[in-house]
């Protein structure tokens, strides 16, 4: 037989066995693909765990106002972002921080872990180390001068504590008295307090509501590593006691939005 009549004599066979191949190829692929395909998918959303993990450890979180300690600056149903790098984020589970782009400062709106039951809480810092604080009337004094606050609210000056909840006070303030004071004839209120030294490592930290802030007046100093970032902006905001059905979707406070609190 020729070599052209064996070409041709085998062609059929070849044809009809390239074409069953290729007939069953797809399905082979398919059902082999089935598997790469869902490993794919869970690998795609181990990576975006893995990333949100790591961006809301170290650099941003999500928190909303439960109270009205900040009015007005910051009101109930407020929701915001909160960089966390600025002071030096903790790391889990080895209670040390990464390097801070900042120390916090005077002023500063910072959200902190409290020490009476590790609730997340913001507050304005008003003290640092060294500081010496004191109210009078329901003013605040830092190292003897008198502090202009406009964001702060004011409901009733002359409101003062029950005998209970001021010799809680005392009892954590007199360690840090200033010298000269008269630690036997002390005894402080909400409204009219020190003037106090405070220790180092620590901040003071009060609410914007001087009227209606359970803060530092109450508990102490707050410890420097506490600290854990501070408001960046609103991006949502909506008024959870208006009248309106549905006030997450019908009450949004609009003016809000994307706003820096100050």
């Amino acid at each position: 037989m020729g070599r052209w009549e064996a070409a041709f004599e085998h062609a059929p066979f070849e044809t009809w066995h390239a074409r069953r191949c290729c007939h069953r190829r797809p399905q082979r692929e398919h059902l082999q693909s089935a598997p790469c395909w869902l490993w794919d998918w869970c690998k795609s959303i181990a990576i975006a765990v893995l990333i949100w993990l790591v961006l809301r450890t170290f650099v941003i979180e999500s928190f909303h106002i439960p109270s009205g300690s900040m009015e007005n600056t910051l009101l109930v149903g407020d929701f915001l972002f909160v960089t966390k790098a600025v002071y030096g984020a903790e790391v889990p589970l080895v209670h040390s921080h990464l390097p801070a782009i900042r120390e916090p400062r005077r002023g500063d709106i910072v959200v902190f872990r409290s020490i009476l039951d590790g609730s997340t809480i913001v507050k304005r810092l008003v003290g640092l180390s060294g500081d010496t604080l004191a109210m009078r009337a329901g003013h605040l004094f830092r190292n003897g001068l008198a502090l202009a606050e406009p964001y702060v609210l004011h409901v009733d000056n002359s409101r003062s504590e029950t005998p209970s909840e001021r010799a809680r006070m005392r009892a954590w303030q007199i360690p840090h008295l200033a010298p000269g004071q008269d630690a036997a004839a002390y005894w402080p209120d909400v409204q009219d307090w020190g003037p106090i030294v405070l220790p180092s490592d620590s901040v003071f930290v009060m609410g914007d509501n001087r009227d209606n802030s359970l803060d530092s007046r109450y508990w102490g100093p707050l410890p420097r590593l506490n600290i854990q970032g501070q408001p960046l902006l609103i991006y949502f905001s909506y008024d959870p006691d208006s009248w309106r059905v549905l006030p997450f979707l019908t009450a949004i406070r609009w003016s809000r939005l994307l706003a820096r609190p100050r």
